[in-house]
């Protein structure tokens, strides 16, 4: 259940431990409850798109033999196609986006793509059978099928491609493999090199608990010493231990000591049921389980020409894919076309932390790629 306190806004507070005070009001006497159905139903009628060629779809679609889920939205389908590729390992993008992704509907078609293993797509297959299939190569051919299916369902000779954090792998494979697809790539969190992230990443959190005299964070970071592992795949628990302290000192969320701010937002999707959110959770462990042995030995620094354009969207202060080592890599990259943006007051999460400045680059800098092929709504063209 839900709890709404009248006269302080739009405050939502969910009964399972949140609490707010709001002043002058009697809470007792001006709190009503509403079931988290009923939020989302609000959530859904406010998110409704009454445009006329507008693009509105919650469906699966068979990809790399398995039912895999995609939400599209658009104010008008004649729009470019961005497909977000989520990150994680198994870390859905969709039951969160409909706190940002409004703004961006009105000048692309956005596709959220649940990948196999993860959120929508967990809960319709079996995972006894689709578990195991979790690799890295299957991924990628995944999205790949994923972009063969989008330009043909929506007649697109091109699209965009936006990954995060664990998409930038999948992402960047894809713009190696098939650059004639793509009008651009834009990598946010870019991932290069495994083990440089993990170090670097580690280094920041020992050093900033040496700083803040944090005996706890020191001794349990130390503990998990020599970080990453030399002899192997980092074990499951170390791993989290280095993202603990690493998102409390702000290299997830700048200014932030943790991800709970992010945690409940799943809740109200309008997107999402019960038996979803239930199996997304479960979903994550099984794909960071499948994939870290292959994302410890991870090295896409042999990758030095893109044959389309590309742009990365760097947080300055992201330790979880350490923007450092991206940028240097960047450095080296032939492409047509390539520029890298800084979200100087960010982390690893840009659509949360900057999404006003995200929607600036991809409106002004990025989209003007399509604009010039004729792929966006003539309304639009004609006042740009």
């Amino acid at each position: 259940m839900l709890k709404i306190l009248k006269g302080c806004g739009l405050a939502i507070v969910l009964t399972a431990g949140w609490s707010t005070v709001c002043a002058g009001v009697g809470v007792d006497e001006q709190a009503a409850t509403y079931t988290r159905q009923y939020v989302q139903e609000i959530i859904g009628k406010f998110r409704h798109i009454p445009t006329p060629h507008a693009v509105e779809e919650l469906i699966p679609v068979e990809v790399g033999g398995i039912q895999q889920w995609i939400s599209v939205r658009g104010r008008d389908r004649r729009n470019p196609v961005l497909l977000f590729i989520h990150g994680g390992p198994g870390s859905p993008e969709m039951p969160t986006s409909w706190l940002y992704q409004g703004p961006w509907e009105e000048y692309f078609t956005v596709v959220q793509w649940d990948q196999r293993g993860a959120g929508k797509t967990s809960t319709i297959n079996n995972p006894e059978i689709v578990t195991p299939t979790i690799t890295m190569d299957r991924m990628v051919a995944d999205g790949e099928e994923m972009v063969s299916l989008l330009r043909k369902r929506y007649n697109k000779e091109k699209i965009f491609i936006l990954g995060h954090s664990w998409g930038t792998v999948m992402g960047l494979k894809i713009a190696e493999h098939h650059p004639e697809w793509l009008h651009a790539y834009i990598g946010m969190g870019q991932a290069i090199n495994g083990p440089q992230n993990e170090q670097v990443g580690y280094a920041f959190a020992l050093r900033s608990a040496k700083e803040a005299h944090n005996l706890q964070a020191i001794e349990e970071l130390t503990a998990i010493s020599p970080y990453p592992s030399p002899d192997g795949p980092t074990p499951l628990e170390h791993i989290v231990t280095q993202r603990k302290w690493l998102g409390y000192y702000g290299g997830m969320t700048w200014g932030r000591t943790s991800f709970d701010y992010e945690a409940n937002v799943p809740l109200l999707s309008p997107d999402y049921t019960d038996d979803d959110l239930a199996s997304s959770s479960q979903a994550t462990m099984y794909s960071l389980i499948q994939l870290i042995p292959a994302l410890s030995k991870l090295s896409l620094d042999g990758i030095t020409k893109i044959e389309c354009p590309i742009f990365i969207f760097a947080g300055r202060y992201d330790y979880a894919t350490p923007s450092e080592i991206a940028a240097q890599w960047f450095k080296g990259l032939t492409a047509p076309q390539k520029k890298l943006f800084w979200f100087e007051s960010s982390a690893h999460m840009m659509q949360l932390e900057q999404p006003g400045k995200l929607l600036m680059h991809l409106v002004q800098d990025i989209r003007p790629l399509a604009a010039d092929v004729g792929d966006v709504a003539p309304e639009i063209s004609k006042s740009e």
